[in-house]
């Protein structure tokens, strides 16, 4: 009985150290710190024929701008946009919404960002822009 359990540590114990020597890809998320947002009108050609989705309604084209830091020494590619928008009077331009849009591509280190949103038109400025974050992969995931 006790060599039976002598070899099953043993096995155990080369399992655990080939598996340090050769770990898997691992994809961790990781999060995107997203810094000196501002905004500005789409031009008239990004803008045209812009509306809110799932409606008619009339909406006005924004582009987001900002800076987008990755903390590691790798590609993040597909990295989901989160945040907050409201409008002049503190009202949510987009209710039970939080994803906001994505970046193809975050290389390490500091890079800018720009995301198109759509605000209904009836909807005062100036936007406010809070609580933003970004979130992605090292390697592709399937969508």
């Amino acid at each position: 009985m006790q060599v039976r359990a002598l070899v099953v540590v043993v096995v155990s114990a080369l399992m655990w150290m080939l598996t340090g020597l050769f770990p898997p890809d691992a994809l961790a998320l990781t999060q995107i710190k997203l810094s000196d947002l501002s905004y500005h009108e789409c031009s008239a050609e990004v803008g045209a024929g812009t509306v809110t989705s799932g409606t008619s309604q009339a909406a006005s084209c924004y582009i987001v701008t900002g800076t987008a830091t990755n903390p590691t020494d790798k590609l993040i590619v597909n990295a989901d946009i989160f945040g907050r928008i409201f409008d002049a009077n503190n009202d949510s331009v987009m209710q039970n919404r939080t994803r906001l849009g994505s970046i193809e591509e975050v290389p390490p280190g500091k890079s800018t960002f720009e995301l198109r949103i759509s605000v209904p038109a009836n909807q005062p400025t100036p936007l406010q822009l809070k609580q933003f974050k970004a979130a992605g992969f090292t390697g592709t995931v399937r969508r």
